[in-house]
C-alpha cells in the first residue's frame, strides 16, 4: 500500500536529523529577519553562485571559526557547552 503525501513528508522529516554523509543530520531554522538582511543574503548568495542556505552556512561557520580561533581549551569547552543538540 502506498503512502499518502502527508506520510511521505512525515517520514522525510523524521530522517533529516540523521541525514548527510556523516549521519550528523540537519536541523531546521525557521525565523524572520529584517528585509535588509534578507536582501543582503540574497545578493551574497547570487554573487557567490550558491543557494541562500549555502551562503548562510558559510557565514555562520566562518564566524564560529573566527570566534574560536583564539580560545584556549577551557574557553572552548565553555563555548561548546552553550548549545544542546
Amino acid at each position: 500500500m502506498s503512502q499518502t503525501p502527508a506520510e511521505r513528508q512525515a517520514a522525510y522529516r523524521a530522517r533529516r536529523p540523521f541525514a548527510g554523509t556523516d549521519n550528523n543530520g540537519e536541523r531546521r531554522i525557521n525565523t524572520w529577519v529584517n528585509t535588509g538582511t534578507y536582501l543582503a543574503l540574497k545578493r551574497l548568495s547570487r554573487h557567490n553562485g550558491v543557494t541562500k542556505r549555502e551562503m548562510l552556512e558559510r557565514i555562520v561557520m566562518a564566524e564560529d571559526a573566527r570566534v574560536t580561533s583564539g580560545m584556549d581549551d577551557d574557553a572552548l569547552e565553555v563555548y561548546m557547552q552553550n548549545v544542546t543538540p
